[in-house]
């Protein structure tokens, strides 16, 4: 769906769009990988008892690594159940823009809440920190869906790139700002504790703000033939199923889908388990955490760019399968490290392919469904896909902890998950060669 707007005007609602990632994705930045992992272990750890790393949740002890990867893969089930009847009703509304405000603001709501989070009140910290994943993840269904909209398909690799990028930079400069209060609390009058709930509620604020620039200019939508006999929400439904009739018609889609699934259970998994095998198993200080992620995220600018130049001369395909092996070697090197330089040297590999991955799936994906107004239904099916290996990935390297007690034995299973991809997504390289799928896909 190539739009008819002048280069000039492309170029801005380019920039538009890609401001939401330099808004959101403080949340993935200090909330799921930096200051609130530490923050969150700090307080729930109890060196008094045996063993120090229970936590009572509504009367339940559990270990609390487990209770925050089994709070995330229940705010990720509610999403993979939710978000493909709301984009389809969005759709036939012409409104994504609408739900995606409506996603932004329960996050940023709920990040600025976690202001109030101490060690007396686990259950509303564990509570606004799974809202806070639910708006960050179902503004994402409708913000991904405007991508084919905006973009040309030869422009969506480059434009998804940007987005990853904006988002890569503005978390950064947030996290900078967040590193001043939690580092230096006394210059602002604060404590350790008081400056990392500082943090949570300048997130809030900063997504807010951000996002106002993309709910601003980006179009409203036209609505889709409308049907008398079907309700607003039973049309949803019909919307949907006319999309998962032409999804199981495309081959390589369908195939792609399924190696999206595998890969993203282990790259969701690393990206939101890292912080807290770093500080469990490497005893790292909170200040060597952020120094590790803050890696990841600088390198991630380049990565994102690189993969993107790449995917132009070899094919997203050939690319991805290269990626994914990059990550096997990682997870094998992690399940080995031992210190604190090697962790450094795995964020950078991290970092490297970390943007590169996220952002040539979406393109990837925007480039074999087919011209379509569905855009939000579309793109409904691949964030459940990611949503339900987000699930799935989170809650095996949980279970696995809180069965072996060891996060390392965790990571295997994340091998196993990239492994599997690799394979499915070698198998959907060859469906496309024997579809004859265009050679920027191949």
């Amino acid at each position: 769906m190539e739009t008819t707007a002048s280069p000039t005007a492309k170029k801005k609602l380019h920039n538009a769009w890609a401001m939401y990632d330099w808004g959101n994705s403080a949340y993935n930045l200090v909330i799921t990988s930096t200051i609130f992992p530490a923050y969150y272990i700090a307080i729930t750890t109890d060196a008094t008892k045996v063993p120090a790393d229970k936590v009572s949740f509504f009367g339940l002890e559990i270990t609390n690594t487990v209770l925050q990867d089994y709070t995330l893969s229940i705010a990720y089930l509610i999403i993979a159940f939710i978000s493909p009847i709301l984009s389809s009703i969005a759709d036939y509304r012409g409104n994504k823009k609408k739900y995606m405000r409506f996603f932004t603001y329960i996050g940023a709501i709920a990040c600025s809440g976690l202001f109030l989070f101490t060690k007396d009140n686990i259950e509303l910290g564990i509570v606004l920190f799974g809202l806070a994943a639910i708006g960050y993840c179902g503004s994402l269904v409708f913000y991904n869906a405007y991508l084919p909209e905006i973009a040309a398909e030869h422009e969506r690799d480059r434009v998804s790139a940007k987005g990853f990028a904006f988002g890569y930079v503005g978390s950064v400069l947030l996290q900078i700002v967040c590193l001043v209060f939690v580092l230096s609390p006394d210059t602002f009058g604060m404590d350790a504790g008081s400056a990392s709930r500082f943090s949570f509620l300048l997130v809030g604020v900063w997504w807010f703000a951000w996002a106002q620039i993309p709910l601003r200019k980006l179009p409203k939508g036209q609505p889709l033939e409308q049907h008398a006999e079907y309700s607003v929400i039973t049309n949803g439904f019909h919307e949907l199923k006319k999309v998962w009739q032409q999804v199981k018609q495309m081959p390589v889609l369908r195939t792609y889908l399924g190696a999206f699934f595998f890969y993203s259970m282990g790259v969701q998994t690393v990206m939101l388990a890292a912080a807290a095998f770093g500080a469990k198993e490497l005893n790292l200080e909170t200040s060597q955490l952020i120094t590790t992620i803050l890696i990841i995220q600088l390198v991630a600018v380049g990565g994102a760019y690189i993969m993107a130049r790449l995917s132009e001369r070899f094919g997203n395909l050939n690319v991805l399968i290269g990626v994914v092996l990059i990550w096997i070697g990682i997870c094998i090197y992690a399940y080995f490290i031992q210190t604190v330089t090697q962790f450094y040297i795995i964020a950078t590999f991290v970092g490297l392919v970390m943007g590169g991955i996220q952002s040539l799936s979406r393109s990837t994906y925007s480039k074999l469904m087919p011209e379509t107004k569905d855009t939000a239904s579309f793109f409904s099916f691949y964030d459940v896909t990611e949503k339900l290996a987000i699930v799935i990935g989170l809650f095996s390297f949980g279970f696995i902890e809180h069965i072996t007690g060891s996060m390392r034995k965790s990571v295997l299973a994340v091998l196993v998950f990239f492994v599997i991809g690799g394979i499915i997504l070698y198998l959907a390289r060859l469906t496309a060669k024997r579809e004859k799928i265009k050679s920027s896909v191949i």
